[in-house]
Parts: structure tokens; C-alpha cells; sequence
């Protein structure tokens, strides 16, 4: 039976999540996304004089990236705190709070749209995909990525196996949300952006190998810079919490490349554009 989804719920869940977890999300996440900037720019064709909107711009990476490719660009974040980090680093560009379900701008207001690992947050992601179509001009781009499934997005799959391996289940305290993994899905991708009017859909795969230090890193990287995959396991108690790091600890033991750990991340980078 399949538990009907809280979309609200899971909404204020993550936009609270993302206040307290802003200042960690450097350590792990940030390096990883990081990787994604270049080619979601690139797919949205960003050039000098466009108008963009970087959603869910966090510390303001896609943001600062296409400032220097002399775009005008404003950037706008659930989370005050990711806000104010990215402020902090680029007080010379122009970010805002707003809710991707609603966002604050006019009709056709943007020549390109970047997401990066926005849509698995979204509670309601059709809506959220309509008002991308919304506030883009016509012609105008939108580019998207989502995490791989997890057996090829094994820096957040070896965190889900060792919560299955030691026998633990989501705490009932968590509002039911969205499949993390919907858009790991060529198919899944396709339908949003084709259900919000948008045309020339194409999804393609980005894998590559992320070099962790060691487990620590790994383990509180994760713990401290995301929201719903920590709340899995910081919500357990104590004892759930210690076989989960025994079964990760485990686990990564296969990624051990001479003093440090290579963990193979996969990411599906989608694109499309407003008739």
C-alpha cells in the first residue's frame, strides 16, 4: 500500500532542514555539486547578457559561475541561512528567499533556468516545473540535475544500505515525502518538464569518482550537509545509530584506494527549452 505523500509537511520539513544543516553543506555536498556547475551552464546555453535564475543556489556556486560568464543572475534559496552564506560569498551579486513552488517573479522574467539538485526537495514538483515555465522567456532554457539511482550514486547508496543492512526503518517522527530517487529516471524527468509545456527534453548521465580522506569524512560530511538522508539516521537511536556506522564503515571498505576513498558518483542532468 502505497502512503499517500504530505507535501506540505515534507516542504516545511526540508526548508527547516536546510536552516540548520547551511553551514555544513560544504564538507561533503558542496564539493560534489560543485561538479555539476560547468556542464548545468553549459546545457542551458549561459552567455553574456542572459537573464538567470539559479534555483536553490545554496553558498551561490551556479550563481558566481554565471556572473563570470556575464550573465545577469539572481539566485534564490528556500533557507535564509543558505541566503545569507551566499550573500556572505558574493555580496556583489543579487540573491533572494523564495519558494520554488511560488516563485516571486513576472511572467517570462529569465532567458535561462539552473536547478542543481533541486527537484528530488520538491514536494510538489509539477508545480514547482510550472512555474520554471512560467517565469522563463520564450526560447528561453532550463537545466536540471538529480542524483543517479543509488547503486551508481553509491556516495548516497552506501548510507542507504547500511540503514537496510542494520535492520532500521525511516523514524515515524518524518513526514512521508517524495521518491528520493523519482528523477534518477530518464522517463521521470522527461514527463515534468514535458507536462509544463517545455520542449527538446534531453537527459543525459554525468558519473564520476568523488575522493573521499576517509569514512569520518564521509560519514559526517553526510550528517552535516544534508536533510532528509541524515534525518534517516541521526532520528535513530543510539544503538540503531552505531550498526549503521558498523554496516557503512563496512561498506566503503571496498572504495579504499591506497590512503584514501574513491566513491563513484553518477547525476542526471536534464535540459530543456520554452516554445
Amino acid at each position: 500500500m502505497t502512503v499517500p505523500i504530505d507535501a506540505d509537511s515534507f516542504n516545511a520539513f526540508e526548508a527547516e532542514g536546510w536552516e540548520q544543516q547551511a553551514g555544513g553543506y560544504e564538507r561533503l555536498f558542496g564539493r560534489i555539486t560543485a561538479r555539476l556547475v560547468e556542464p548545468l551552464l553549459q546545457a542551458a546555453q549561459v552567455g553574456p547578457a542572459d537573464r538567470v535564475l539559479d534555483l536553490a543556489t545554496g553558498p551561490g556556486y551556479v550563481a558566481a559561475a554565471a556572473a563570470w560568464r556575464v550573465a545577469s543572475v539572481v539566485g534564490v534559496d528556500v533557507a535564509a541561512a543558505m541566503v545569507a552564506l551566499a550573500r556572505e560569498r558574493h555580496p556583489e551579486l543579487e540573491f533572494q528567499q523564495a519558494d520554488a513552488h511560488a516563485l516571486p517573479f513576472a511572467d517570462a522574467s529569465f532567458d535561462a533556468l539552473v536547478g542543481n539538485f533541486l527537484v528530488l526537495h520538491l514536494g510538489r514538483p509539477e508545480q514547482a516545473a510550472k512555474e520554471f515555465a512560467r517565469v522563463l522567456a520564450p526560447a528561453g532554457r532550463l537545466a536540471l540535475t538529480a542524483w543517479d539511482v543509488p547503486e551508481e550514486a553509491r556516495f548516497l547508496g552506501v548510507f542507504l544500505d547500511a540503514v537496510a543492512a542494520a535492520g532500521a526503518t525511516a523514524p515515524a517522527a518524518l513526514p512521508q515525502g517524495p521518491d528520493f530517487f523519482r528523477f534518477s529516471r530518464n522517463e521521470e524527468l522527461e514527463a515534468l518538464l514535458g507536462g509544463a509545456g517545455l520542449e527538446d527534453i534531453e537527459v543525459e548521465t554525468i558519473a564520476f569518482v568523488y575522493p573521499a580522506a576517509t569514512a569520518d569524512q564521509l560519514w559526517d560530511g553526510l550528517l552535516s550537509g544534508s536533510v532528509r538522508t541524515a534525518a534517516l539516521i541521526v532520528r535513530q537511536t543510539p544503538d540503531t545509530q552505531r550498526r549503521i556506522r558498523a554496516e557503512f564503515d563496512g561498506l566503503v571498505a571496498q572504495y579504499v584506494v591506497g590512503d584514501g576513498l574513491e566513491i563513484p558518483v553518477s547525476v542526471k542532468l536534464a535540459v530543456a527549452r520554452k516554445p
